[in-house]
């Protein structure tokens, strides 16, 4: 997630419970560390820190204040100890919306979260082994979402008033060569940019009929996620993985779990905040 007002890139490693900032202007790095698994996160609008998705629920956090800790606020599936959250952003009107996932990819227990700036939360849907996403049409109305372990992006109309989706239908379908629809982002002109797990690369797609338009191939196999970043948001940055890679594997992929950044040929839509 780019931090405009900071100017500076926050990235999470969820299995290993850290959360990173990397300021690009002089190349510094901090790093804090959480007692279990953090999955996404957002500004928050109004006050200091960030509304963050961690294995249990939605917290808030203040990296300036690591003392105080994780401010809970919900976890909507303390029955499900087998699950946790996965990817997540704010829609335009500052609601979290975040998926949980098996913690073993295989049973579909995931659903689809919308957290409100009052503390609310909400399921949207459910019956999926790993979710990732969302991202969002650049007039609202197109919620787009990854069911990645059957390697499909749906769409739902998504009504911009209530923060609800309906008709959700299959968008695109990935190709058994291309891997898995992992993290996602929206440019300026409205293009879907679209991480490929176990696929080596970023393709960035036509938002309606989601015909392939752009590709980045990366030396890496398991991408993870991308969001766009910098001065004028023309950065693409992506992040990989190296979890479940031999050494062999990593012998060809010495650059596996790393942090990228592209430059690419138009701007990207800086990252809503959480309203709360």
């Amino acid at each position: 997630m780019w931090s405009v007002r900071e100017q500076a890139l926050y990235w999470l490693d969820i299995l290993e419970k850290r959360m990173f900032r990397f300021d690009p202007a002089d190349g510094a790095q901090a790093e804090w560390r959480f007692d279990e698994e953090i999955s996404a996160l957002a500004e928050r609008a109004s006050a200091p820190g960030l509304a963050v998705a961690l294995r249990r629920g939605f917290a808030l956090f203040d990296p300036a204040a690591p003392q105080a800790g994780v401010q809970w606020l919900q976890q909507p599936e303390a029955d499900q100890p087998a699950n946790r959250f996965n990817d997540g952003k704010c829609d335009a009107d500052g609601r979290f919306w975040a998926g949980t996932m098996d913690f073993d990819c295989i049973a579909p227990t995931g659903a689809l979260y919308r957290l409100d700036a009052d503390g609310r939360c909400s399921r949207h849907d459910s019956g999926f082994a790993v979710t990732n996403g969302p991202t969002w049409s650049l007039d609202g109305r197109t919620l787009y979402f990854n069911d990645t372990v059957n390697g499909t992006i749906h769409a739902y109309d998504f009504d911009p008033a209530q923060g609800t989706v309906a008709h959700r239908r299959p968008w695109l379908r990935f190709a058994r060569s291309d891997g898995l629809p992992d993290g996602m982002t929206t440019d300026a002109a409205g293009r879907i940019w679209v991480a490929h797990w176990a696929g080596s690369c970023v393709t960035c797609h036509h938002p309606h009929g989601g015909e392939e338009l752009a590709r980045i191939a990366l030396p890496v196999s398991q991408v993870t996620n991308c969001a766009f970043g910098g001065p004028g948001l023309r950065t693409l940055y992506i992040t990989s993985a190296r979890v479940g890679l031999d050494e062999a594997r990593l012998a060809h992929e010495p650059l596996a779990g790393g942090l990228f950044a592209v430059e690419v040929d138009g701007p990207g839509v800086a990252p809503f905040k959480f309203a709360g």
